[in-house]
């Protein structure tokens, strides 16, 4: 393998992570054509198969598995030296790439954007939103936010923003039409807006506080949706008894457009926080984002 060679691993590794000659190609900023070509070059030049295409789906083979992974360390030196090389520059500058869930980029992080691209108006900021953890270096993200509670030992982790506490809430007109629960054994009563994450093919259960433990409870539910924002706007529109982020729910609780139920029950989870691999090197775009988010005192 010589040095020529490696802008084509980069680019086989780049087709890897998206699954995808099309994504990959926008990150580039190369045409699918070319970056096929590229990719297939690398393959008759090691004399194997490093991908399975398809109409729908790119795939790695078992041989170009083990290829990327023996190659990664390597690409993963190069970016690191880049970025040593980078913070050099005056001004941060690159894609910063953060994966969280939605409730987390409404509550926590849009609010500051607008001050944070004022201040650093070479960095961009793509929030990929996401229910999932996921390994962050094999997927290609400088950062991501997650209740603590589901951050592996392998990071960095700070907290941000303080306890969480879980609301259930209705709309008045359901309130009115439906009644409101007295307990959560209630809820198997009422129609609920159910929460689905992503790995899991079951709803979740919801959690309450119940003679000093957390309990689960099951509902029943009248719409199921991945979506933070689909989630809230249900409750809001009366599909049936919601539950979110108090943070996330306190304006339409201030407001009236949602009634408070089952206070006495709420559960209080540990912060988020914002985690990043351990063993990478710090580029200095997410440097700036670390450093502007404990300045607005939202990290401890």
């Amino acid at each position: 393998m010589t040095p020529d060679q490696f802008p084509a691993i980069a680019a086989f590794a780049c087709v890897a992570r998206h699954a995808s000659f099309t994504r990959a190609a926008a990150e580039l900023g190369v045409s699918t054509s070319a970056l096929s070509q590229t990719v297939r070059t690398l393959e008759a030049r090691l004399g194997v198969r490093l991908l399975d295409r398809s109409t729908r789906r790119v795939g790695l083979t078992e041989v170009g598995q083990r290829f990327l992974d023996e190659a990664r360390p390597a690409l993963d030196g190069l970016t690191a030296a880049m970025a040593a090389v980078t913070e050099t520059r005056d001004a941060p500058v690159g894609l910063l790439r953060i994966n969280l869930p939605r409730a987390i980029a409404d509550i926590l992080v849009m609010p500051h954007l607008p001050d944070f691209h004022a201040r650093y108006p070479d960095v961009v900021v793509e929030l990929h939103c996401d229910n999932r953890f996921v390994d962050l270096v094999a997927t290609g993200f400088d950062a991501g936010f997650r209740i603590g509670e589901s951050l592996g030992k392998d990071v960095v982790a700070h907290p941000i923003g303080g306890p969480q506490r879980i609301a259930t809430f209705v709309s008045p007109a359901y309130a009115r039409a439906h009644g409101v629960p007295d307990t959560p054994a209630d809820l198997l009563r009422h129609r609920c807006v159910g929460v689905r994450l992503d790995h899991d093919r079951s709803p979740m259960r919801w959690e309450f506080v119940q003679e000093g433990r957390l309990v689960e409870v099951d509902t029943r539910a009248s719409m199921i949706s991945n979506d933070d924002g689909l989630l809230l706007a249900a409750a809001l529109s009366g599909v049936g008894v919601g539950c979110h982020f108090e943070s996330m729910a306190s304006p339409h609780l201030a407001s009236g457009a949602l009634v408070p139920v089952l206070q006495a029950y709420w559960p209080t989870y540990s912060p988020f926080h914002v985690y990043y691999p351990s063993r990478m090197h710090m580029p200095r775009k997410l440097r700036v984002f670390i450093d502007y988010l404990r300045e607005r005192h939202l990290l401890s």
